[in-house]
């Protein structure tokens, strides 16, 4: 199904500022872009606080108005908006998940163990900045292969299965690959605070 004219016509409207296009194009789509939320947190058994989903929606809408819209400019209207939405507020969703997940698995002691999410709105700009650059630093002790692997899981959201095809190993070593790597990544933080 392609685009539909009342789409069309609002999506001219945000891209032109008219009055009143943005409030309406955030009444049509805020329920299809919670459900999204709600679907991808479930599909990757993450808890959310209605807080946590409030934060993820108003990060969806923040990255489709950031530089002029360009989400919505980019769209080239070869599929219905709402599935065109989907697609970004799940990459959107997903990235921001796995950002919280790496940095409470990172503080986290024991390796077996599920570290509680992290949620974005307790951790400022300057702490996220530190965590990414921690992350990177703790990353230079690992092998290419570990790196790549542990930046394409924890980092870009990509499945086992996508990263055995991109990185040429085995679909079932991917975990235990994993597990070896948050492990060093763990003793090297331990070492650095000691």
């Amino acid at each position: 199904m392609g685009l539909s004219e009342i789409d069309r016509n609002l999506l001219e409207r945000c891209i032109q500022r008219k009055p009143r296009a943005w409030e309406d194009f955030v009444d049509r789509f805020m329920g299809l872009i919670l459900h999204v939320i709600s679907h991808t947190a479930q599909a990757r058994s993450v808890r959310l606080t209605p807080e946590d989903r409030d934060d993820l929606c108003g990060e969806v809408f923040v990255n489709i108005v950031q530089s002029d819209y360009a989400l919505l400019r980019h769209f080239r209207g070869q599929s219905s908006m709402a599935t065109y939405l989907t697609v970004v507020a799940r990459r959107i969703v997903v990235k921001k998940l796995l950002q919280q997940r790496t940095i409470a698995r990172l503080g986290n002691g024991s390796a077996g163990q599920e570290a509680p999410e992290v949620a974005e709105s307790q951790v400022s700009a300057e702490q996220r900045l530190s965590n990414a650059e921690e992350v990177q630093r703790l990353m230079e002790g690992l092998n290419t292969t570990e790196a790549e692997i542990v930046r394409q899981y924890h980092l870009q959201g990509h499945t086992y299965q996508e990263i055995s095809t991109a990185v040429g190993v085995p679909e079932n070593s991917i975990g235990p690959i994993l597990s070896r790597a948050r492990t060093k990544m763990r003793e090297a933080g331990a070492q650095a605070e000691g």
